[in-house]
């Protein structure tokens, strides 16, 4: 019995230990954070008109593209149809990572005491940067 505990103690310690390891170093690589960016919320009256036409095509699922002009760099993200008004999108951060871009948004959903229609909705946001080369990674 004791033996088996003490397997048992061994298998359970390697596994924390790998995915502690593991985890550490997939998280890691190529996120750290070396610049953040100065960025701009797009409306949509201001997208140029092949952006615009290409969201309108894909906003109803999970979204996450980018768009290059001469000058700017959009990325866009969306989070697909939700059931009701009231949703959000959060800028937490957009950085210049040791490889990428990335783009750290959330989703807000309606608050407790919020009135809201019950036709879905479907909520993204653009970000406009001035032009990279690197590509973008968007945390959702």
């Amino acid at each position: 019995m004791l033996k088996r505990l003490m397997r048992i103690t061994a298998v359970i310690f390697i596994v924390v230990l790998a995915g502690g390891f593991f985890g550490c170093s997939i998280k890691g690589v190529g996120s750290n954070k070396v610049e953040s960016l100065d960025f701009t919320v797009v409306e949509d009256e201001d997208l140029p008109a092949e952006l615009k036409k290409l969201i309108d095509e894909k906003k109803e699922n999970t979204l996450r593209m980018t768009y290059t002009t001469k000058d700017y760099t959009y990325m866009v993200a969306g989070y697909g149809t939700m059931p009701t008004s009231g949703y959000s999108i959060s800028v937490n951060d957009v950085y210049l990572g040791d490889n990428a871009i990335y783009v750290d948004l959330s989703l807000i959903g309606p608050k407790a005491q919020e009135s809201v229609t019950e036709t879905p909705t479907t909520p993204y946001i653009v970000l406009k940067i001035e032009k990279r080369e690197e590509s973008v990674i968007f945390k959702m």
